[in-house]
């Protein structure tokens, strides 16, 4: 069951999945309170997260994550796809992430196209993609 939640829900799968080398604190994003953030719940127990940041006519996700014991049963690929229906309902025209490039073909199945812009952040390289809803 996907659900909104609170940004400090998402708070330790991020720091866990994403950045476990880092303070607790550094998961924390300063534009976190004005997201719209989403949970995947198997049962009762929080699996998968990602946060939605809309401006205008455009929406940006960030911070998909996954605990390491629940990834591969395509739960991230609900969270898209619920994304994808929410932004519609919306009126968002565009949605677009920041994607490590490793994960492109993973967004590609979801409509997603790699821009032009590509950039590396604490060693990671990123690619920006992007899907017209």
């Amino acid at each position: 069951m996907i659900k909104q939640i609170s940004a400090a829900q998402t708070w330790p799968i991020r720091h866990q999945v994403m950045w476990p080398d880092q303070p607790f604190e550094y998961v924390k994003l300063e534009e976190d309170d004005n997201g719209i953030h989403f949970g995947l719940f198997e049962d009762t127990d929080l699996r998968s997260i990602v946060s939605l940041f809309i401006k205008s006519n455009e929406a940006q996700f960030r911070k998909l994550a996954t605990l390491e014991a629940y990834q591969g049963r395509g739960y991230a690929s609900q969270l898209i796809e619920h994304l994808i229906t929410f932004c519609k309902q919306r009126k968002v025209k565009r949605l677009w992430c920041n994607a490590r490039t490793s994960k492109s073909s993973f967004y590609q199945k979801f409509g997603f196209e790699e821009t032009s812009i590509r950039f590396t952040k604490k060693g990671e390289y990123y690619v920006i993609m992007e899907r017209a809803i």
